[in-house]
């Protein structure tokens, strides 16, 4: 079956076909999801875990958040069966011989905890090689615990638990995509299957809502930061690799886990724009070209804008960028602003952007009464 028109309710029901040979993603489901624009919150490089399962016999639970697509070998066998690169539960059986069939209500469950606390605007339940072992149907649930709470704690009665995926029937061997409306801020995830199978890869996509006391406590910080609540809005190209890895936490590991442009055959150049976690001072900025070698910015400059309709103003003029190289520049006077810009001249890439500084007073009172407003 196919998706619906719609591919923001895209569903993907029904069998997969067993693998035939050869490319094992060549009859994979999938669609655009309009809300993979924002940042995977289940990330493992921000923090997020797969903190307990009720089963996990012949796949580890931590195989849901690995950033890379689940990979196939289909003669790797183990003393418990297959080897999947997924979770995957055993299967459920009756009470009896006269009732051998699993009840409505069983299900295995697993506990995510969210790398960063957020908004989630979408979630991918991803079946990828799991074609006649997925689950029939999924279901997920959020709450918001400050903390750390134990797996114990969680599933304690006094958690409250919303629903932002009911029951709902999924497809094998597919990308099963869900919008989320809730207004919220979450920390946790309960991800259900019913009544048993696999899941490859766990994708939870929104917008971090960072905790305003925490900040505070901070001082100075990276105000464009993915974990503090930055968000990359846009970029003029997008070829090798996202833009949110400029923002992610820590230096560049390697060079996809950067940000890369194709080569410009023009007298053009690339960017990226970002929106601050709040109206900030910016004092000093680091532009980091880790792993980006023969490949790397010619030049880059930065501007901020103040407001949704303020005008870009350059911080930083058009400097020379060095390959595999973190470049530092402390700013004459902070530079205030909601809104930042990277540009790159002429094109390539760049690994982490780093915009140091702390929330203007008028910036940290919207940000605690956003804070507030959703529940956190």
């Amino acid at each position: 079956m196919t998706a619906q028109q719609d591919p923001s309710r895209a569903r993907f029901t029904g069998d997969a076909n067993p693998y035939g040979g050869g490319d094992p993603y060549a009859d994979y489901r999938t669609a655009d999801f309009p809300f993979t624009r924002y940042a995977n919150l289940a990330d493992r490089r921000l923090g997020a875990g797969v903190i307990a399962a009720n089963d996990e016999f012949f796949a580890e639970r931590e195989n849901l958040l690995v950033p890379e697509r689940a990979e196939f070998d289909p003669e790797h066998f183990g003393h418990k069966g297959k080897v999947m690169d997924g979770w995957e539960t055993r299967r459920r059986r009756g009470v009896s011989a006269e009732h051998p069939w699993p009840t409505a209500d069983d299900h295995d469950w697993a506990l995510v905890r969210l790398g960063a606390p957020g908004v989630i605007r979408g979630i991918v339940v991803d079946t990828a090689h799991f074609r006649g072992n997925y689950p029939q149907a999924v279901s997920v649930e959020a709450a918001s615990v400050p903390g750390s709470p134990s797996p114990e704690e969680l599933l304690g009665g006094d958690v409250k638990w919303t629903t932002l995926v009911p029951r709902t029937a999924v497809g094998g061997h597919a990308a099963n995509g869900f919008d989320v409306t809730a207004e919220q801020r979450f920390t946790h995830l309960r991800l259900n299957q019913h009544p048993d199978g696999g899941i490859a890869r766990l994708r939870v996509y929104g917008e971090v809502v960072p905790d305003p006391r925490w900040l505070q406590a901070l001082g100075t910080f990276d105000v464009v930061a993915l974990e503090n609540g930055g968000l990359a809005e846009d970029a003029s190209n997008l070829f090798y690799s996202p833009a949110t890895n400029t923002i992610q936490p820590g230096r560049s590991r390697k060079m996809d886990d950067g940000w890369e442009t194709r080569r410009r055959r023009d007298q053009g150049n690339d960017w990226i724009s970002y929106r601050l976690v709040g109206r900030s001072e910016i004092r000093a900025i680091e532009i980091d070209t880790a792993y980006l070698k023969g490949n790397s910015a010619g030049w880059a400059s930065v501007s901020v804008r103040d407001g949704e309709s303020g005008e870009w103003t350059e911080v930083l003029p058009r400097t020379r960028m060095q390959p595999d190289t973190n470049h530092r520049f402390v700013l004459p006077r902070p530079a205030v602003g909601t809104h930042a810009r990277v540009d790159i001249y002429p094109d390539g890439g760049i690994s982490r952007l780093r915009l140091f500084g702390s929330l203007t007073e008028d910036g940290a009172q919207r940000l605690a009464a956003r804070h507030q407003e959703l529940g956190g």
